[in-house]
């Protein structure tokens, strides 16, 4: 499984549109931090499992785009942190969780319950 690095407003609307027929998981990712590192290498394990297919996967790398990581917290009421995840479905938060709690296991449980 894979996922879109998005850069841009547009993209990240054209994601928000989609999570109304296909949840999304938003993962807010800081490439200067030793945390987002080891999460993001949690996120790169979930991805291998089951749990994510069916579900659309959008990266975020704060450097980059951190006016689309702050659009994206106005959007779904989930305040910024990195890093994050955020799980949305139909344009709406529906799970969030961040820093040392963002393990593989805990994606995949998250994607189950929601």
């Amino acid at each position: 499984m894979s996922y879109q690095q998005i850069l841009s407003q547009e993209e990240l609307a054209e994601l928000m549109k989609a999570s109304e027929t296909q949840p999304v998981l938003f993962f807010k990712h800081s490439n200067s931090c030793g945390i987002s590192q080891r999460a993001f290498a949690q996120f790169e394990q979930y991805l291998q499992a089951p749990e994510s297919q069916g579900i659309r996967h959008a990266v975020i790398v704060v450097q980059h785009a951190r006016a689309v990581s702050d659009a994206l917290a106005r959007l779904v009421g989930v305040e910024h942190e990195s890093p994050q995840a955020i799980l949305v479905r139909a344009g709406r938060a529906v799970w969030n969780e961040s820093h040392m709690a963002l393990k593989s296991a805990v994606l995949a449980e998250a994607i189950r319950q929601h």
